[in-house]
């Protein structure tokens, strides 16, 4: 009996730790649906870590302390920029580019898989300002664990 007990704590304490030892990853994809091809395309990945904590303040009626970081530290200057191919060119949209872009996302997510890391969720969105807006971006966020 005290056989099983240990085993079942020893079981429990293990998967606490690996549930508390998980790490998350965003790859991001923002795609251009900017007509004639003169948009930026692009899937980019950090290469360095921030601690969001370095840019938090907490703000109260009584208190209106500000954390006086500089937007220069926030950004990630170390990051992986893979290209990809505009929705649209000349012609307007251009089926090929989006299936050469499949690829691409497809290539990276496999490496990723490859590399240990666990596809955990997908969101995307679409930015444009509405009627007649002929620019705007189609962004992918792509969150894996491990």
């Amino acid at each position: 009996m005290k056989k099983s007990v240990l085993v079942i704590a020893l079981v429990f304490i293990t998967f606490i730790e690996a549930q508390a030892q998980v790490k998350y990853k965003v790859i991001t994809s923002v795609e251009s649906i900017v007509p004639s091809g003169l948009g930026r395309s692009r899937i980019i990945s950090a290469n360095e870590e921030k601690d969001y904590k370095e840019f938090t303040s907490t703000q109260t009626e009584d208190d209106n302390s500000r954390n006086k970081s500089k937007r220069s530290e926030i950004r990630v200057k170390d990051f992986d920029e893979t290209k990809l191919l505009n929705f649209f060119n000349i012609g307007g949209i251009r089926f090929q580019n989006i299936a050469a872009n499949d690829a691409v996302i497809s290539s990276k997510i496999n490496t990723m898989v490859a590399e240990g890391w666990e596809l955990a969720f997908v969101t995307s969105a679409v930015e444009s300002a509405g009627k007649g807006d002929n620019q705007g971006i189609f962004i992918t966020r792509y969150i894996f664990k491990k």
